[in-house]
């Protein structure tokens, strides 16, 4: 899943992607690349950021989605919104991808319901604008597995089909960076749920903070070599899909697993 900001503040590209041609051109470069998905957000979740309105969502978003579904790609709407949700589905997109799980808009899951289309419901505590002071945990990884689960109930309990519900344990989100290297180590008890596992950890702040010099913090366009060695790694735990800002570095890992799985292909090239 490659990601298409089309805001002017994200953490990972600062507005790059902000015009709408150029986030479509990025798009396909992204696919050209490996994505599978392309997942178009017109909000910023970084800590900190504020919400734009809902009419400012849906111009930044719609136009966009409408025209890559068009070109035949497989976009994802990343929306906390239902209703820049509908009116993307109704642009075409094929997948909801909430951060919120339903928890900001209480009309989201009835939309899921009717729309029967996969939903991804990422663990969430609140809104970026106090995005570290929900971050209390006495086991991050059983409670972040209680509170998606309760989020699987109320959504089954809405008439979302299981097989459309897919969880992702929201790296970054109410987690410090050793919340999140928990979540990395126990991937698979997401996995054992039986639900698919969406995982992103691509560029976010934790993966900034290792190497042998920890007390420089590399900005988040350095941070592509660790996101290909958690995604792969994700990979490997059994996840449905990999959410990424650079599709290359990610696939290049991916080859790499793959070759070495087929040794003797290896050394007849």
């Amino acid at each position: 899943m490659g990601v298409v900001n089309v805001t002017p503040d994200s953490f990972s590209d600062g507005g790059r992607w902000f015009d709408p041609a150029q986030a479509i051109a990025h798009a396909h470069g992204l696919v050209a690349a490996g994505a599978s998905i392309v997942d178009v957000g017109g909000e910023s979740t970084r800590p900190g950021a504020q919400r734009p309105d809902e009419a400012e969502e849906l111009r930044r978003v719609v136009p966009v989605v409408a025209a890559l579904a068009a070109d035949g790609l497989t976009v994802s709407v990343d929306t906390m919104r239902a209703s820049v949700a509908r009116a993307a589905v109704e642009a075409g997109a094929a997948i909801i991808n909430d951060v919120s799980a339903g928890l900001a808009d209480t009309e989201m899951l009835p939309l899921v319901a009717q729309c029967q289309l996969p939903y991804v419901a990422m663990h969430w505590r609140g809104h970026s604008t106090d995005m570290y002071g929900p971050a209390q945990y006495r086991d991050v990884v059983t409670e972040v597995l209680d509170e998606l689960q309760q989020r699987v109930v109320d959504l089954l309990g809405a008439g979302v089909p299981p097989e459309n519900i897919i969880l992702d344990p929201g790296l970054g989100f109410a987690k410090t960076a050793e919340h999140n290297w928990a979540i990395m180590r126990d991937l698979e008890r997401f996995v054992a749920t039986g639900q698919r596992v969406l995982l992103g950890s691509s560029r976010k702040t934790f993966l900034g903070r290792v190497g042998r010099t920890p007390e420089r913090r590399r900005p988040p366009a350095e941070r592509d070599t660790a996101t290909a060695v958690t995604s792969l790694y994700g990979a490997m735990a059994g996840c449905w899909a990999v959410r990424v800002h650079d599709v290359t570095s990610t696939m290049d890992a991916f080859d790499v697993w793959e070759a070495m799985g087929s040794p003797t292909e290896v050394a007849d090239e």
